[in-house]
């Protein structure tokens, strides 16, 4: 039994006494957890400096876009071929994709061999050997005369500026074909595919195999968003937020990055980490001074590395009596196979004896021991290497996402990680060391980077059917410039319907005269009340106007208008407006003081005096009964009167427009056109007298109310009508009514973005087929809500926010669609708005002769005022259907109820002038 202790004591000394001796040779291959995060910080700055336009090209990790714009999200199907180039062996692959909840996919791959004559002879050589092992296998098959996507994994670094297309920037691993570097790889393999008359092939994706591991393991794991490979070479791909690649176009979703992490330290970065033997390895490699990462980490390397720590040591006399043989001294003679083996948790000993012996050693007990622990420092650098990379990259991707913990999915392949029994246990124990606030999991690819060419080449196969069937849909919101210029004539058109007795009656633009025939002077004074009525709430105002300095102060109260009260009786909601009106006064101290009064009346009214208004009909939501036909003024004086607590003198009936185009003019002279761009359109302006035919007198201008909400209700512009404005228009109030309007308006856009949306998700192109609860909610998607999802500040992230406060669980791709059919939708608002501008501008310049036509447009509006394009798109689309007018827009800071008390001021001041004479 003492034997048996005696013996166990010795063999632990002898191992103890070995360790310390590997350990202290190799002390510079040991790194600290400081060591590592200073490595990982370097090589976040690194991904920044590959990410920057100006810093790519001196940056060692390369970080190139990769053009895949989108993971699995398991609607894919169909038949897909796939080849890998790029390791030890070529494979080609059949796969089979089906959906239908059935998520399956069927593989057929075959294998060829890659010999040194063709990886290290001609370019044109090696792609014609790839075309006819692709024919080979087509035929084995069956596949010949049959069209098929193909996707090619090709493992080296290539510069790539779409998805099917890849410039080879340098040769790795053992590849070195002649007149490659430089080109196109898929042009080339296209070329040679030529000659093989009986395949049809279309090459659709070209990917890297760390790419190509991402996916693969993405299509069972949809939160595996980052691809590592430590096998042959090394290498990792993530999904980066394109708002962060100044090397492509465009801010919209993400886009996975190749780093190329090989060569990080190729600049010189990591000189205090490298030793002695890996500046050995380096000088006897095909690239010396490249790829110096991947040799302290890779396959091709690591037993490369132990031989020459084995040939060292041996030399110094701590190993193998000092005593060398020519296999130790043969580059290559160590693999990686033999460190995995020798580190074997049982057998490693007996292993690492075997293979030793068969170099020609005769290694001693304690050999062994200290050869097993150089392959452990050298196996257990390489994992710690790697995870301080993998960890840059998942702080990269917390950051962007702006969490405070991250959970997300890394897709591993490769033969270290597979075959070697320690490396996958010390890489996650390190990286969660490192990265404490990720909680990360690691999937093993199991059918390798060739499934996942065939997986891009699925998704680009499914996202670009998409793409058609979303652009077909956007297509129908793209006015053409002819489309416009005929919009711009058929309201020129109208417009002349309206203003003719004949045709008045018949004409949907109602050209309503408004018996305000006087812009601001500069004269007005005194204090006036305004009301404003018009939307969900109603605002109550003491204007209190100074002459001389045109000094204006606004007093104001807002009231809300209950959805009872906008669809109850006529009676109720003048009651309802009177009582507003009271606690204003209450409020100001006002009660009993004798004040003129103007009210801004924001619905179609025919007036036949500055204090008459007829209500034609309700629109923006109220249905308030006995009130369409009906004297607005009269109806407001029986509310007053019926209430018995105050008398106001009212003056003036007005539209919000007209206030609008008022407010600015006493701004500015020039200003004779009002816009309102907001819950509602309209559009006022100053016409000549003589061309209003339903109005006596040709002396002076009057303004004039288009109303031209209603323009094409007619049918006129039915041709640009789509099927998600007819099922608006049907849903609404009021259908058949107010087309333009439905079409650029506020109350509608959202809408029709509703509607645009449940369509497309119906097809399967949203929100993974499924139609929420919410998006079936009329009214759930505000106009508001496209400003904010269209404003260039807004990282698609906030988009995905937004839509989640909807209901709307979205991918990122989702959100991209999400937001081009808002763009598309308020541009065509807009740009409909400009062509209705545009013939009125025309009008005023032909009707006073000139051949150039200076004029300001008030506007007014939230969405003019707060939709990021709107205002900018409108105004774009004057100045090219009219061209020989120079439209000056003015906002109108303080809305229409100023108007109202300024339209007071000149009628009263007209009337004055009237009594005078």
């Amino acid at each position: 039994m003492f034997a048996v202790h005696l013996v166990a004591f010795y063999f632990s000394k002898l191992k103890e006494d070995q360790i310390k001796k590997v350990d202290r040779f190799l002390y510079h291959m040991r790194l600290s957890d400081d060591t590592l995060l200073d490595i990982m910080a370097r090589f976040q700055a690194e991904m920044q400096r590959g990410l920057g336009k100006d810093t790519n090209p001196t940056a060692s990790v390369k970080m190139l876009p990769t053009f895949v714009r989108a993971i699995p999200d398991r609607s894919e199907n169909g038949e897909f071929l796939s080849l890998d180039l790029g390791g030890s062996k070529f494979r080609v692959l059949k796969v089979q994709v089906s959906e239908e909840g059935k998520q399956k996919v069927q593989m057929e791959s075959q294998f060829y061999p890659t010999p040194n004559e063709i990886i290290r002879g001609n370019g044109e050589e090696l792609f014609e050997y790839v075309a006819d092992c692709l024919a080979d296998f087509m035929k084995t098959q069956g596949l010949t005369h049959k069209k098929l996507p193909l996707g090619m994994t090709f493992s080296f670094p290539c510069w790539q500026t779409k998805l099917e297309e890849g410039v080879l920037l340098s040769w790795t691993k053992k590849f070195k074909a002649r007149g490659v570097q430089g080109t196109d790889v898929v042009s080339r393999l296209t070329k040679a595919m030529k000659n093989h008359k009986d395949i049809d092939v279309d090459i659709l994706a070209l990917v890297n195999d760390t790419v190509g591991t991402m996916m693969t393991c993405a299509y069972d794991d949809p939160s595996c968003e980052v691809g590592v490979i430590i096998g042959t070479g090394t290498n990792a791909c993530y999904m980066e937020d394109m708002s962060n690649i100044d090397l492509v176009e465009g801010d919209e979703g993400r886009m996975c990055i190749n780093t190329e992490w090989g060569a990080f330290g190729d600049d010189g970065a990591l000189e205090d980490i490298r030793t002695e033997f890996d500046r050995d390895l380096d000088l006897g490699s095909l690239n010396p001074g490249k790829q110096l990462f991947e040799k302290m980490i890779s396959g091709l390397y690591l037993g490369e590395l132990v031989r020459l720590i084995l040939v060292k040591m041996t030399k110094a006399g701590l190993l193998f009596g000092g005593k060398k043989s020519s296999s130790l001294h043969t580059k290559g003679k160590i693999e990686t196979r033999h460190v995995a083996a020798m580190e074997k948790y049982k057998e490693g000993l007996a292993n690492t004896r075997e293979i030793l012996t068969n170099l020609g050693l005769e290694p001693s007990e304690a050999d062994c021991i200290a050869v097993q622990h150089v392959c452990t420092i050298v196996s257990f650098r390489s994992a710690n290497l790697c995870a301080a990379a993998l960890a840059a990259i998942l702080t990269r991707l917390r950051e962007n996402k702006k969490l405070v913990r991250l959970r997300t999915t890394v897709g591993v392949d490769g033969t270290v990680y597979k075959i070697h029994p320690q490396y996958p246990k010390r890489l996650h124990k390190v990286v969660r060391r490192l990265v404490p606030n990720c909680d990360v999991r690691f999937f093993l690819s199991e059918s390798g980077s060739t499934k996942g060419a065939a997986m891009v080449t699925a998704v680009a196969a499914r996202v670009q059917a998409q793409r058609k069937l979303v652009d077909q849909v956007l297509a129908l919101f793209r006015l053409t410039r002819e489309q416009l210029v005929g919009v711009r004539d058929k309201m020129r058109a109208e417009l002349e319907y309206g203003l003719k007795r004949d045709t008045h009656l018949l004409a949907t633009v109602k050209m309503l005269p408004s018996y305000v025939c006087g812009m601001p002077d500069g004269t007005e004074k005194g204090n006036f009340l305004a009301l404003d009525l018009g939307g969900t709430n109603f605002r109550v105002l003491l204007v209190k106007i100074r002459s001389g300095r045109r000094s204006v102060r606004m007093y104001n109260k807002i009231f809300a208008i209950p959805l009872e009260i906008m669809q109850g009786t006529g009676e109720e909601l003048f009651d309802h407006i009177v009582q507003c009106i009271s606690d204003f006064l209450d409020y100001m101290g006002l009660k009993g003081v004798p004040l003129p009064l103007g009210f801004t009346f924001s619905f179609p009214c025919r007036q036949t005096g500055i204090d008459k208004g007829i209500l034609i009909e309700w629109t923006k939501g109220f249905k308030a009964t006995d009130c369409e036909g009906e004297d607005m003024v009269d109806m407001l004086r029986e509310a007053i009167k019926r209430r018995n607590e105050f008398d106001l003198d009212i003056v003036a009936v007005v539209n919000d427009t007209v206030g609008t185009m008022m407010t600015c003019g006493y701004e500015d002279p020039n200003c004779e056109i009002g816009l309102i761009a907001g819950t509602g359109s309209n559009m006022c302006y100053m016409e000549e007298m003589r061309n209003i035919e339903v109005v006596e007198g040709d002396e002076g201008k009057m303004c004039i109310n288009t109303e031209w909400g209603g323009f094409g209700d007619n049918g006129c512009i039915d041709d640009i009508r789509t099927q998600y404005d007819k099922e608006v228009d049907e849903g609404s109030l009021n259908p058949g009514k107010q087309r333009y309007e439905k079409m650029t308006s506020g109350m509608y856009l959202g809408e029709i973005v509703r509607q645009i949306l449940i369509d497309l998700t119906k097809q399967g192109l949203l929100f993974r087929g499924q139609i929420s609860e919410r998006l079936r909610t009329r009214g759930i998607f505000e106009t508001k809500f496209l400003s904010q999802i269209e404003s260039d500040r807004l990282a698609l992230l906030q988009v995905r926010r937004i839509l989640q406060q909807l209901g709307l669980d979205s991918t990122c791709e989702d959100s991209i669609v999400v937001k081009e059919v808002c763009g598309a939708v308020s541009r065509r608002a807009a740009q409909l708005c400009g062509a209705g501008m545009a013939a009125i501008v025309e009008k005023r310049r032909e009707d006073q002769g000139l051949e150039h036509l200076k004029i300001t447009v008030g506007v007014d509006g939230t969405l003019y005022k707060l939709h990021p394009h709107f205002s900018w798109i409108l105004q774009e689309t004057v100045k090219e259907l009219a061209p020989k007018c120079d439209v000056t827009f003015m906002l109108s800071e303080d809305g229409s109820g100023k108007g109202a008390a300024l339209i007071t001021a000149v009628a009263k001041r007209l009337q004055q002038a009237q009594k005078e004479n």
